[in-house]
């Protein structure tokens, strides 16, 4: 039993470009491109020595157990497509790349007709869908007779959660690998190779560059190994144009322009970022919550976003114990609505400051959510009848309002009255903490109490 089932008839069409195919005006990234397993860097928790899926691949699937197809999930610039290319290549696969960003169903369903034209010859068939995640319900439904019937075995890219993008019916099809941005050290020195490597890198331009100029690169990239290839490629030209021929930090500097953030406002990360700013503010931490909070701004969030997010901090965590920090997030909403951003940007940075140190309560969140609780599992209680208005006389000779007390007219303006259903007599959702103005919320609470239990005759 192979990775793959059955043999192909001839040889494998070629999906790397060897030595001599490559184009010298090809990009950078693509020359540098890995064409072997022993060429790709980063991913050893999946690729190291005896891990699973090398020994897959190497044995062309020894384990019998696994049907081939697979998503690859991780960062823009980390080997999703290359390592897709060598799995093919390693297997003596035809190689299909398919782009959900250009593709249709109609597109999908010509493809998969060729694939299975194939099998029938014993040829095998890799269909790789780069952004697979693009795809719709109906679009991802197309390849699923397909996969399971071993026709085309399908590797997937993404950026995106599998979990929240792709059907469940495919994903439980698919063995997810989870591919790591690749470290500023390892990425430094793949720029290294690029500029020694004379057949495939900038070695003839015969370039010369500082540690500290590729440790800058690497740095700006955020993991991803193409934006750092592209980068170095305008760097080198830089260099060659003024004919120094060397690549300072300041000619890196100047290269780089502006850092790549990996974020994607309706994706996995953005959730990401924004539960990191919630949780940092929860926990009390002004560094780290001013520190998300730069991090989606300059990820191009927007503010708006941020503010609404922020007003919720200040209701469901902040609460009683320190009441003025939700018009403090509201008077930062209209700061942004007025000045704009990046002046406006402050004002936020200042409210998500002052929730860090306000005094916590989610006492009231706790307590509405309880309720919301009893509304959905208990049966909808009448209004008790002294609570309701008795505007007409057959309401009134109904008994509505009857036995009502006014709490003005009562001693430390309390009444001896019951405001709940009878059913629900008794309950007690509010519980207030010991935080700052919170503290004093409890002794009212307390006092009202007692003085409740004093009409009543009782402690």
């Amino acid at each position: 039993m192979t990775l793959f089932d059955g043999q192909p008839d001839g040889p494998p069409v070629p999906l790397l470009s060897s030595k001599s195919q490559l184009h010298a005006t090809a990009p950078l990234a693509e020359r540098m491109r890995p064409r072997s397993l022993d060429e790709y860097s980063g991913q050893e928790h999946l690729l190291g020595p005896g891990k699973p899926l090398r020994v897959q691949i190497e044995r062309d699937g020894a384990d019998s157990t696994n049907t081939g197809s697979m998503i690859l999930w991780g960062p823009p610039g980390v080997g999703k497509t290359t390592l897709a290319k060598i799995i093919a290549e390693t297997t003596q696969a035809t190689f299909i790349e398919f782009s959900a960003v250009m593709s249709g169903i109609k597109e999908i369903k010509q493809v998969m007709a060729d694939a299975a034209r194939a099998a029938e010859m014993h040829s095998r068939t890799i269909l790789f869908v780069d952004e697979i995640h693009r795809f719709n319900k109906a679009q991802q439904d197309a390849f699923l007779p397909y996969v399971e019937r071993g026709t085309i075995r399908l590797i997937g890219a993404t950026t995106e959660n599998p979990s929240f993008e792709i059907i469940s019916a495919l994903l439980s099809r698919c063995r997810v690998y989870v591919l790591h941005a690749l470290s500023e050290e390892r990425i430094a020195a793949l720029l290294r190779r690029a500029i020694e490597d004379r057949e495939r890198g900038l070695g003839a331009m015969e370039l010369t560059a500082d540690d500290e100029a590729l440790d800058l690169i690497a740095s700006y990239s955020s993991g991803d190994c193409r934006s750092a290839y592209n980068t170095l490629e305008v760097a080198a030209q830089l260099a060659a144009a003024d004919e120094s021929k060397h690549i300072s930090k300041e000619r890196a500097a100047e290269a780089v322009q502006q850092r790549v953030l990996m974020y994607d406002k309706s994706g996995e990360e953005h959730y990401n970022l924004i539960s990191a700013l919630h949780k940092s503010v929860r926990n009390s931490d002004p560094d780290a919550a001013l520190y998300w909070l730069a991090r989606m701004f300059a990820s191009g969030e927007d503010p708006l976003y941020l503010a609404r997010r922020v007003v919720r901090m200040a209701v469901e965590d902040i609460g009683l114990a320190a009441p003025e920090a939700l018009n403090l997030c509201l008077s930062a909403k209209e700061a942004i609505d007025f000045l704009g951003s990046p002046e406006g940007d402050l004002a936020l940075a200042e409210a998500v400051v002052y929730l860090c140190l306000a005094p916590k309560s989610n006492a009231v969140y706790t307590a509405y959510g309880a309720v919301q609780a009893e509304i959905e599992h208990t049966r909808q209680e009448p209004v008790p009848l002294h609570l309701r208005n008795a505007p007409t006389r057959l309401m009134k000779q109904l008994d509505y309002g009857k036995d009502y007390k006014y709490a003005h007219d009562e001693e430390g303006r309390v009444a001896d009255m019951d405001c709940l259903p009878d059913s629900l007599r008794g309950r007690s959702y509010y519980q207030p903490t010991q935080e700052g103005r919170e503290k004093q919320l409890a002794q009212r609470m307390e006092e009202i109490r007692r003085i409740r239990a004093g009409k009543r005759g009782g402690a």
